[in-house]
């Protein structure tokens, strides 16, 4: 079973190491080493699929939320080929977290994240 727990636990370590790269061929680097190729990332902003236009969404976050980074938020939970977590977004100046998700990703057989379905459970109001 542990081999499972790692696998789902690497793959949101990937994710999340994807959301929070810095520059525009850093988010690409970690976006190929996260996604299959095909791969896609819907939320309630976004649908979209291929490494291009997922790093496109990640870099528009950080424009809209700059010094901010995404932490999980609880343990990441799986099973098949399927795993849960939730996260945050976290200012690095003061520590609030305006926005916060959760997101079920399902993985190919090599762990690379094949879809995410986000969920937005806190945005901030609309300024």
């Amino acid at each position: 079973m542990a081999a499972h727990t790692d696998r789902y636990e690497n793959a949101a370590a990937r994710y999340f190491e994807a959301w929070n790269a810095t520059g525009q061929e850093a988010v690409e680097k970690a976006v190929a080493a996260a996604w299959a190729v095909d791969g896609g990332y819907t939320d309630p902003l976004a649908e979209v699929r291929g490494h291009d236009r997922i790093a496109a969404v990640i870099v528009a976050a950080h424009a809209q939320f700059p010094g901010f980074v995404f932490r999980p938020l609880g343990a990441v939970d799986g099973h098949h080929d399927t795993a849960r977590f939730g996260w945050e977004l976290v200012s690095e100046a003061d520590g609030s977290a305006p926005v916060a998700g959760f997101d079920v990703v399902t993985l190919d057989d090599e762990g690379r994240i094949r879809q995410v379905l986000g969920f937005l459970d806190r945005v901030p109001a609309a300024v």
